[in-house]
């Protein structure tokens, strides 16, 4: 909504433009009245609207055309004079797009109105707001005049009704279509009482008393077809609702509306609303909190329970202007049986947003209702923005759950494969399964996110494919949580990319990473690389080389709990021993056992673990515990 009025009063000499601004100041008629009066401006504090109102005279005898011209660039509205025993001149209508109001002073002199006379001009020309018969000199309608005035600019009529064919326009419809799609929080099409008052409550601050409900639906029900069903509000009589409001010329009543949920004076809806400020430092990730999952479930549970088919995808992204989610979801996410969206995924996707692009994630929230239904200032409040990542380091701690694995290698290594497989399903299913449904999500993309269970709690993993030959042109590039480094056992030349990749972004930058070598099921091959991958592995202090393929799917869980366990080694350092009897506990072995890659590096009974040891943890990085010159723990 506009912050302030200004007003421009226009009209030939002695029309009374000066009468009419300082009548409405004295509060009464001027003896003596000046060739123009000087600008006055009302405060905010004693107009309706609560804006201050600034009203403006101009005079032709004493102004030039530039000075009209300049204040026609400031202007909010024209009120254009002319005397009720004066034809009205079509040429008192000097600019477009900018609302006039059509001013008959001088009532006073003129027995009956001639309404019929101005008609003919308000249809010819559509910034004509309405009509106001006034006069200075009885204070007739002064303070209503100015006061339409004031209501013509915060509350225009033009972007909302039509005048000619006596509908709303077709952004309006638009507009008016995503607010009932948004209150009508059960889908079923129709706004029940229940859902009316809260649609009330939100926009006027009050629930309508039962009585006035009723009255409201009889009213709809006597004027159209269709517009109330089972007792409730459908689409066509919430249009036909406003409609009458603005036909009716309380049409501040459907801007009350527009502006609660979001648009401006051009119905659009605002920069404000769709993107408000959120600070992210570097070092911090995003994800969606409790509030952000609260309201994405009561989404989900609105068009199902179990599972999103295309079309209730579709209906539930219907009030964005544009479907956020492409094909692409169906390779990011895991999928039902029938390769619908799962809750599970649909919660994945919307994690994979706001961690990778956070911004257009509360544009999404903004367009879904998020700060209505909420009743939050906005959907910020949806967003947990992390600690940094060096601060989470130093206080051996972390509240985050959601991480990113890059997984790097050459070309043909499997690292697709190794995505879908995440999503526990093969490359060739993933295709399959969308022929059968005669549906084609295009490629597989470079990213995939699930969830992986560590310590009894479950993380958001989420695997980037990088293809070494396009990627890395910045050491920045290669920041993640952790490294997948990934060849293929049978492609003896393989293993190169992945040493090198580690030595040039990886070994100094406290980064913990995971060699995987991929087509396990294939013979493996010597590397032509100076050191066996084992031999890099050790001498690095890396974690023993993992393997992994499609054939051999009893490893894919084990792989991807690795890397999220060498994420949170980072943050943690675990207690592994009981303070009674000053021995490692069976709950500390069996967490470090899924830890270790090398199981038996723990095989003596716990009692014989040295009580010497008061603290013992998991070493910073996965990369120690294999170390000769010191046991798994230490």
């Amino acid at each position: 909504m506009k912050r302030d009025v200004r007003i421009l009063l226009l009209g030939e000499p002695k029309v009374g433009k000066t009468s009419l601004i300082m009548s409405l100041v004295g509060e009464e008629f001027p003896e003596l009245v000046p060739l123009r009066a000087e600008e006055i401006t009302i405060p905010a504090d004693v107009t309706p609207e609560k804006v201050p109102t600034h009203i403006v005279d101009y005079s032709e005898t004493e102004q030039s055309d530039e000075v009209l011209r300049e204040e026609i660039v400031k202007v909010r509205i024209f009120l254009i004079l002319n005397e009720y025993n004066n034809s009205i001149k079509n040429g008192s209508l000097c600019c477009r797009r900018i609302p006039i109001i059509l001013v008959g002073n001088k009532s006073d002199l003129r027995s009956g109105s001639s309404m019929e006379s101005i008609l003919p001009i308000m249809n010819q020309f559509s910034e004509i707001e309405t009509c106001v018969e006034c006069s200075a000199k009885n204070l007739k309608n002064i303070s209503e005049l100015f006061y339409y005035a004031q209501k013509a600019v915060l509350h225009p009529t033009a972007p909302l009704y039509d005048p000619e064919d006596k509908q709303l326009k077709l952004q309006c419809v638009r507009a008016l279509s995503r607010i009932f799609s948004i209150s009508d929080q059960d889908n079923d099409h129709i706004l029940s009482d229940a859902e009316l008052n809260c649609f009330q409550k939100l926009c006027f601050g009050n629930p309508l008393a039962p009585q006035a409900l009723e009255d409201v639906k009889t009213v709809v029900w006597k004027n159209t077809s269709d517009g109330v069903q089972d007792n409730g509000l459908t689409l066509n009589g919430f249009l036909f609702l406003n409609t009458l409001f603005i036909q009716r010329g309380r049409h501040e009543t459907t801007w009350t509306i527009l502006r609660k949920f979001g648009y401006d004076d051009t119905l659009d809806l605002t920069d404000d609303y769709l993107y408000p400020p959120l600070r992210v430092s570097v070092g911090c990730t995003t994800e969606l909190n409790h509030l952000g999952h609260q309201f994405l479930q009561k989404l989900f549970d609105k068009y199902d329970e179990e599972t999103l088919s295309p079309a209730e995808l579709k209906n539930l992204f219907s009030v964005l202007p544009y479907m956020p989610w492409g094909p692409e979801v169906y390779s990011n996410v895991s999928l039902s049986d029938d390769n619908y969206i799962s809750q599970h995924g649909y919660f994945c996707q919307w994690m994979l947003s706001a961690y990778l692009d956070v911004h257009r994630c509360l544009e999404h929230l903004g367009y879904l209702g998020y700060p209505i239904l909420m009743e939050r200032e906005s959907q910020t409040s949806a967003i947990t923005v992390t600690r940094e990542k060096a601060l989470d380091l130093e206080k051996r701690q972390t509240q985050r759950t959601v991480f990113l694995c890059k997984v790097i290698g050459p070309r043909g290594t499997g690292k697709t494969d190794f995505l879908q497989a995440f999503l526990q399903r093969s490359t060739e299913v993933y295709f399959v399964c969308f022929q059968r449904n005669e549906r084609d999500p295009g490629p597989p993309t470079i990213y995939a996110i699930n969830t992986v269970s560590v310590a009894n709690q479950d993380k958001y993993l989420i695997l980037e494919e990088v293809d070494v030959e396009t990627e890395f042109l910045k050491t920045a590039d290669a920041a993640c949580d952790v490294a997948c480094l990934m060849y293929d056992v049978s492609d003896p030349d393989s293993f190169n990319y992945c040493a090198s990749i580690y030595k040039q972004h990886y070994m100094d930058r406290g980064i913990p990473c995971v060699v995987v070598g991929s087509k396990a099921d294939l013979i493996e091959v010597k590397q032509h690389h100076g050191m066996s991958p084992s031999e890099f592995c050790y001498k690095h202090r890396l974690p023993s080389p993992l393997h992994f393929s499609t054939l051999l799917t009893h490893t894919h869980t084990h792989i991807y709990s690795k890397l999220t366990w060498a994420i949170i080694t980072l943050f943690s350092q675990f207690i592994y021993f009981c303070n009674i009897n000053r021995v490692l506990t069976h709950e500390c072995v069996r967490q470090v056992r899924e830890v270790c890659s090398r199981p038996s590096c723990i095989s003596e009974p716990v009692s014989h673990y040295c009580s010497d040891c008061i603290q013992h943890h998991v070493s910073r990085t996965l990369c120690n515990i294999h170390r000769a010159d010191q046991r798994c723990l230490r």
